[in-house]
């Protein structure tokens, strides 16, 4: 982790997402976050924070339920790990062909 790392303790992050401690404690037992312990105090990261605004965004304001969350969030780490894959290869590929596969990508992922 880098200096600028920030971390928070469960109370503030509460206040920040507008949650119950409660719903925090069931989404770590749900494996939808893992935030780091320091004598076990539980603190969070801001990569934390905005997997937690995911998750809260898809269950309050859209009505998906855990399972479909746990669905949802390992389908965005699969696709995280295959873009950085496809940028590892276009850095390995000609200038013309990279510009023409950014761009065919960036037109597939907009109809999405």
């Amino acid at each position: 982790m880098g200096r600028e790392d920030r971390f928070y303790m469960i109370s503030m992050v509460c206040k920040l997402l507008n949650v119950h401690p409660q719903t925090l404690r069931l989404y770590e037992r749900e494996g939808f976050i893992k935030p780091k312990r320091i004598k076990k105090q539980r603190i969070y990261t801001d990569e934390d924070l905005q997997r937690l605004n995911f998750v809260i965004k898809l269950t309050k304001e859209l009505g998906v339920n855990r399972a479909g969350v746990d669905i949802i969030l390992r389908m965005r780490e699969r696709m995280l790990i295959m873009q950085e894959a496809m940028e590892e290869i276009l850095r390995h590929v000609d200038e013309d062909i990279r510009t023409e596969i950014e761009h065919r990508l960036k037109k597939l992922f907009q109809e999405f």
